[in-house]
């Protein structure tokens, strides 16, 4: 059996020139850029930023134009994250509408809801969070316990949500919850776009050990979202929400939230660098390379329309390993006199990465989650 199936990755049209509009317009924002925030872009909002984005039409890039879309190809969309994500660009703000609720409302929306929310997104003026995970039902999204009730002025929502990226800045959530009372697991699940200023929603902060504020809690108190609110099929929520997350699993950001770490090292050496440290600047780049081309075919399997599950699981899995795993290589190769403290960008980088990459196998399901997904793929359970 064939475990990870090779497709070629050929973009249209000048990818060098697309490549160049991106780092010009890095160039033209990144003056004030923290590098300890750039190193967690995928987490760091900027709305001037995002605005730009959308102005250059590097959101919504495969969209439709009727919905303020650029219809452009999936692969020159990849194109663009993979340099704004190796430059450390704030991308956070609009990740999610970009890569998972803007399409997910054009695929399943209505009408109303496509022309209420898409153009905003593409714009890079709405910002958008998922509502997933819950206490006690984390990975186990079967067992959430959020409930909408229906009644003649529309769904009320009561609830909790938990790890909220983004929450706090986010105009719209996608959430998971459940609209038939007493269903069990899979069942009577749906999916609802709620706006994050209806009464009722609650949004708390979440501040982790390196001291971001990514994560939120969600709480809903009797929010009353109207019936247009519900979005595709009533209990058809769990099919929705697992061909969703397979967006989140192998893209750029599973193998670069260490990068700009291996980038800080490999300007601080020069011709006198200890062997340990160039042995591993080599080992890692090749490590860096070979997942690269795995993340492209997906990608290219993704835009050919065929489903790419077990490899996105794959390349999510070594990803994170490559990224958890970079800054304990990196801080063991380095000479036993090196300071964390002394302020240079090495040291900002790798100590906040030596903290904050325990969290990065968390996102789009704990490792876990990914390996069970690996084995029923290859017939293994």
């Amino acid at each position: 059996m064939t475990v990870f199936s090779i497709h070629a990755f050929d973009p249209p049209g000048d990818v060098p020139a697309l490549r160049q509009q991106v780092r010009a317009l890095v160039a033209a924002h990144e003056g004030g850029w923290d590098p300890v925030r750039r190193t967690n872009c995928w987490a760091t909002a900027d709305r001037a930023f995002s605005r730009a984005l959308g102005e250059a039409g590097l959101l919504g890039m495969i969209w439709p134009k009727a919905y303020g879309g650029h219809e452009r190809h999936p692969l020159e969309r990849y194109v663009v994250l993979e340099e704004l994500l190796a430059a450390g660009a704030p991308v956070g703000g609009h990740w999610i509408a970009d890569r998972q609720t803007g399409p997910h409302i054009l695929k399943l929306g209505t009408e109303e809801q496509k022309e209420k929310y898409v153009p905003a997104m593409a714009r890079g003026d709405l910002w958008a969070c998922i509502g997933l995970s819950e206490p006690g039902a984390g990975s186990d999204l079967a067992s959430v316990r959020t409930q909408a009730r229906e009644t003649d002025k529309g769904w009320v929502l009561n609830g909790q949500k938990i790890w909220t990226s983004g929450a706090h800045e986010a105009g719209l959530m996608l959430a998971l919850v459940r609209t038939e009372e007493g269903a069990q697991r899979h069942a009577g699940l749906s999916q609802f776009l709620i706006d994050m200023d209806t009464p009722g929603v609650v949004v708390r902060p979440i501040i982790d050990m390196a001291g971001n504020h990514d994560f939120n809690e969600v709480f809903f108190e009797d929010a009353l979202i109207p019936h247009g609110a519900l979005i595709g099929e009533q209990g058809a929520g769990w099919k929705q929400a697992t061909a969703e997350l397979a967006l989140e699993r192998s893209g750029p950001e599973r193998y670069l939230s260490s990068h700009l770490l291996l980038v800080a090292l490999i300007d601080a050496v020069d011709e006198t660098a200890d062997a340990q440290v160039t042995a591993l600047i080599g080992r890692l780049t090749a490590e860096l390379w070979t997942l690269r081309q795995m993340s492209m075919s997906v990608a290219a399997k993704l835009a050919a329309g065929e489903d790419p599950m077990v490899e996105a699981s794959v390349v999510k899995d070594l990803g994170n390993s490559f990224e958890q795993d970079l800054p304990k290589l990196v801080q063991a190769a380095l000479p036993a006199d090196f300071n964390l403290a002394d302020g240079s960008k090495l040291a900002r980088v790798l100590r906040h990465l030596l903290v904050a990459s325990h969290s990065f196998s968390l996102r789009g399901g704990t490792r876990e989650i990914i390996r069970g997904i690996i084995a029923r793929g290859l017939g293994l359970r």
